[in-house]
């Protein structure tokens, strides 16, 4: 039975969607069976995963419009199987709006999916909207990936507020997974107080392993593989190939 895990954060470009496509690879790699479940409208996690604008025209969103099972919908690919996101996401949020069941869609779209994997990793949308409240409806856990940066401690403060809302009317399981630092540079003052100010109100959830600054992490999305199948030997590969063994460690 799979474990869903959201990897959520409402700012946008702190590393979300690259957390999310390489902690799955990782995990695929070591021979667990993983799905990638993009739920962002941009449908950049499909892109790091190689899949092609043709291949997105049917979608999760399909699924969570009850047009599709979600089973029809999974893409597979060398570094594990993925259901899409596509540009018609985006009216999610309004075409669910007058509906009873709108924030449980996804989880019972992707309930069937449970008995196929071991994990399942959603990337969210870069925001706290429907699409997202979907998410840590349908998610065990959430994992935060968080910048170095004075702004990051603000949004982390509106994301947990919205976690303990979810857990307390929609999904009372739902737990923080861990908070990963991405972009991290040692040696800049500012992020060593943004991580001893984390660790003071998250002592037992904040990640050892840090995402570092490299080129290789950037790159690898054009060439839509993630980055341990672009550069092995790359310090990104290194760091989530890192994330994954400690992730499995905090699930055993």
């Amino acid at each position: 039975m799979a474990k869903i895990v959201a990897v959520a954060n409402q700012k946008g470009g702190v590393g979300k969607t690259t957390t999310a496509v390489n902690l799955a690879a990782a995990l695929h790699s070591r021979g667990l069976k993983t799905l990638l479940l993009d739920l962002d409208p941009q449908s950049n996690a499909s892109t790091g995963y190689g899949i092609s604008r043709a291949a997105r025209a049917s979608s999760i969103y399909d699924a969570i419009l009850g047009r599709a099972a979600a089973e029809s919908l999974i893409r597979h690919t060398p570094f594990g199987d993925c259901i899409p996101a596509n540009m018609a996401l985006a009216g999610a949020n309004l075409e669910l709006a007058a509906e009873s069941d709108r924030a449980y869609r996804l989880r019972t779209a992707s309930e069937p999916l449970r008995a196929l994997y071991d994990y399942i990793i959603i990337d969210c949308p870069p925001s706290l909207e429907l699409l997202t409240v979907n998410a840590l409806c349908a998610a065990d856990s959430v994992l935060v990936p968080l910048q170095c940066e004075y702004y990051a401690l603000e949004g982390l403060g509106e994301l947990v507020s919205t976690i303990r809302m979810v857990r307390k009317g929609l999904n009372n399981r739902l737990e923080i997974e861990g908070i990963l630092f991405t972009m991290f540079d040692s040696r800049t003052r500012l992020a060593l107080q943004v991580v001893g100010e984390v660790k003071k109100h998250f002592p037992d959830k904040v990640y050892k392993t840090t995402i570092a600054r490299n080129v290789r992490l950037s790159e690898a999305p054009s060439h839509g593989k993630p980055v341990m199948y672009y550069d092995k030997f790359s310090k990104g590969a290194e760091n989530y190939q890192r994330l994954a063994e400690e992730f499995l460690e905090r699930n055993a």
